[in-house]
């Protein structure tokens, strides 16, 4: 007979796991999170406003200012050589009533600010290792690298790309591995970008500069791996030239401000974020190319339509945990299409040499540029607006 460990287990320790493991304790329901200690695998989050009120309003953080450095623009400049290209497109936040789209945040900083809201009580964290996951009789039952095995009524994966709680459940992906790879690291400038995050679009893939206070910008270079590797390999000067050459010399000198990782890129999707007692969360469930800002927005947006979904459901219904899981599907399926047509179909159409795609994207940029109405709807879809 298996007895129950807590109402919930969470399992994974990424952003989105702690996140969603500090807001259901703090609702209420008794949590157990496993999480093996890793520091976060990129520098940084760009998060935009409706997922910066989901921090402010859960309690996670306690302001966006002592935190983060306020997004208020966003620069497009089409690099590519092509015969179609797109016209340089500014986006103001104020055009759209906001003081900002968002914050960019140290997701070091973000991590302690979770675990900083952890409640007293509700809340049990063990940093262990999950190695396998099975339902019986109702229960969620997870076994740790020790042999000890520990259940509860819904378990949320939210143990990355390669999901074991995902693959025990037998939910079905759809994946696709990119040529291309993304280099990412922090560099001082010398002049400041202020509030615009820079996007400069070349063949293979954009070069963003984010703002993250003062002179220092991070840094999201995508393209092929091989030339990232070779920019890499032949030493700092030779990479710092790269990023002035691509940043076409805006900036003045350029200096390495944080060690520069360099990860493969894919776009992953699940057929339901639910079933059966099991949800999933963050890269569990969806993972995407870092365009448009969407990795953790999504996350959190799974976050909060979790916390949504238990508070519809009657703890005393004695299939609890699989209404939960049913009703947080469906919450995210909308959200989860949209998204991840939305940030493929960017990604696709900044990789495409066909005129009549160059020829499109070009023509939506200028539409954009053009009509404040199409924008206003292009701010809503891209901050992840619900209506």
């Amino acid at each position: 007979m298996i007895n129950k460990d807590a109402d919930i287990i969470v399992v994974g320790g990424g952003l989105a796991g702690l996140a969603a493991a500090v807001s259901l304790g703090r609702a209420g329901y008794g949590t157990l999170h496993l999480a093996p200690v890793a520091p976060p695998d990129r520098p940084t989050s760009a998060l935009m406003m409706p997922s910066v009120d989901f921090l402010l309003d859960a309690g996670l953080i306690p302001s966006a200012q002592s935190l983060g450095h306020a997004l208020t623009a966003i620069r497009i400049i089409d690099a590519t050589p092509r015969l179609i290209r797109a016209p340089e497109t500014l986006f103001d936040a104020g055009e759209a009533g906001l003081p900002a789209f968002g914050w960019n945040f140290a997701n070091a900083r973000l991590l302690e600010q979770f675990q900083a809201a952890a409640p007293a009580t509700g809340l049990r964290t063990r940093n262990e290792a999950v190695t396998a996951y099975r339902r019986d009789n109702g229960l969620g039952v997870v076994t740790l690298s020790d042999g000890t095995e520990l259940a509860a009524p819904l378990v949320v994966g939210a143990d990355g790309k390669k999901s074991l709680i995902r693959t025990a459940a037998n939910i079905a992906t759809r994946e696709h591995q990119f040529t291309e790879s993304a280099l990412v690291c922090d560099l001082e400038l010398g002049r400041s970008i202020g509030g615009t995050s820079i996007e400069f679009h070349y063949p293979h893939g954009p070069f963003t500069l984010v703002p993250a206070g003062g002179t220092r910008a991070n840094l999201v270079w995508i393209d092929e791996e091989a030339s990232l590797r070779a920019a890499q390999a032949g030493g700092e000067e030779n990479l710092l030239a790269a990023f002035r050459q691509r940043s076409q010399g805006l900036f003045g000198t350029i200096k390495l401000a944080s060690p520069r990782f360099i990860f493969p890129l894919s776009v992953l999707s699940v057929a339901e974020a639910g079933r059966d007692g099991t949800v999933l969360v963050g890269e569990s469930a969806h993972a995407f190319p870092p365009i448009g800002a969407q990795g953790l927005n999504l996350g959190l947006r799974d976050v909060a339509d979790l916390v949504a979904a238990l508070a519809a459901t009657s703890r005393d219904r004695p299939d609890w945990a699989e209404a939960v899981s049913a009703d947080y599907a469906h919450r995210r399926s909308g959200d989860l299409a949209r998204t991840g047509g939305m940030v493929d179909a960017l990604f696709r159409s900044l990789l495409a040499d066909m005129l009549p795609s160059q020829a499109l994207r070009a023509g939506g940029l200028w539409a954009l540029k053009l009509l404040p109405p199409l924008r206003r709807q292009a701010f809503a879809l891209g901050m992840g607006k619900r209506s």
